[in-house]
């Protein structure tokens, strides 16, 4: 078996994997949408999550050994197939039509990029500089899409799959380093660049957790595109990483990064819990009679109040005069005459 296909199948396992956490942590924040760090420490739900995510992240590392970043990371595309049904599945209801289309969207495009990302197993490292450069910048990156404002179910997604992608480029680093027999298995640079993995890999984790407050498919489509966007960028740029192809490689890769980035687009006017979701707050809205601004339901008009006589008058001088009674009508009997 050659190298890419053991990378390429040790990627799919691992896309199933980390499909299952982020629908465990999508269902984990929408019963708890206010619960913190803390909090979710306590939660069996939640370290079932890690647990998931762990194991995904062992597979991911097996298959950078056997792949490079340009080719395993675009794999990762997979956890968005297998979560939005299995999603939907748990939450009891079906795909939509527009989750099926921008999910399709965003594979079609990631697939594009898969076909110029082939090469050969990985050699080449990090140095400790270039490690501790891009760190650094990642960690102003987040730092930057974090900050509170609109929207941060997407700007948490984004910052998260930018966390994961470099976590695995450091993770490469480490692999490599740790399995190439030249130089101590634990040496300065591996341990140095393991505590960045660390880092980076809990914040991803923790900075998904809050995007998937606002649903599952438009912040993991986020994630899936953020995460080989920003490893492929550290492979080619530092790597010495190549897209297959020569210039129509790279003219089909941009297309499809634009291809997945509509995707992404569509999964985001999904609404969060999906279809059923909006269909429901449609039909709240007409049973409760609810309307544009300033609306007011149409029903029968209220009777006139009913006229009993003329009105007292008011005379200067605090004297009220009042007005003539209404004659009160009486039933007619024998011996009565009718009043003319």
């Amino acid at each position: 078996m050659s190298a890419a296909l053991v990378a390429v199948v040790l990627s799919l396992v691992s896309a199933v994997a980390y499909a299952a956490a982020a629908v465990a942590q999508e269902r984990l924040a929408a019963r708890r949408p206010g619960t913190g760090v803390l909090g979710m420490l306590g939660s069996g739900a939640w370290w079932w999550s890690v647990a998931l995510n762990a194991s995904a992240a062992l597979l991911h590392v097996g298959a950078l050994k056997y792949g490079p970043l340009t080719l395993v990371q675009p794999l990762g595309a997979l956890t968005l197939v297998a979560a939005v049904p299995m999603g939907a599945r748990l939450a009891g209801r079906r795909v939509g039509a527009a989750e099926w289309r921008g999910t399709a969207l965003t594979l079609l495009g990631l697939g594009a990029l898969l076909v110029t990302a082939s090469g050969p197993a990985p050699d080449d490292v990090l140095s400790t500089p270039e490690a501790l450069a891009v760190a650094g910048v990642t960690a102003v990156l987040i730092g930057a899409l974090a900050r509170p404002g609109a929207r941060p179910g997407l700007r948490h997604a984004s910052a998260s799959g930018v966390a994961s992608g470099v976590a695995s480029a450091l993770t490469q680093t480490v692999t490599v380093a740790a399995t190439d027999r030249t130089g101590p298995l634990l040496s300065a640079q591996v341990i140095g660049v393991a505590v960045l993995v660390a880092a980076f890999a809990a914040g991803g984790l923790l900075l998904s957790q809050t995007a998937y407050r606002g649903g599952l498919g438009a912040p993991l489509a986020v994630v899936t595109l953020a995460n080989p966007v920003a490893a492929a960028a550290i492979g080619v740029a530092l790597l010495g990483e190549r897209l297959r192809g020569g210039p129509a490689g790279v003219l089909l890769a941009v297309a499809g990064g634009a291809l997945a980035a509509w995707g992404v687009l569509v999964l985001t006017r999904v609404p969060p819990g999906g279809p059923a979701a909006s269909g429901a707050a449609a039909s709240g809205a007409a049973a409760s009679g609810a309307g544009p601004a300033g609306a007011r339901p149409v029903g029968p008009a209220a009777p006139p109040p009913a006229v009993t006589g003329p009105a007292p008058l008011t005379v200067p001088g605090s004297v009220t005069v009042p007005g003539p009674r209404p004659q009160e009508s009486r039933p007619l009997g024998p011996g009565h005459l009718t009043p003319l």
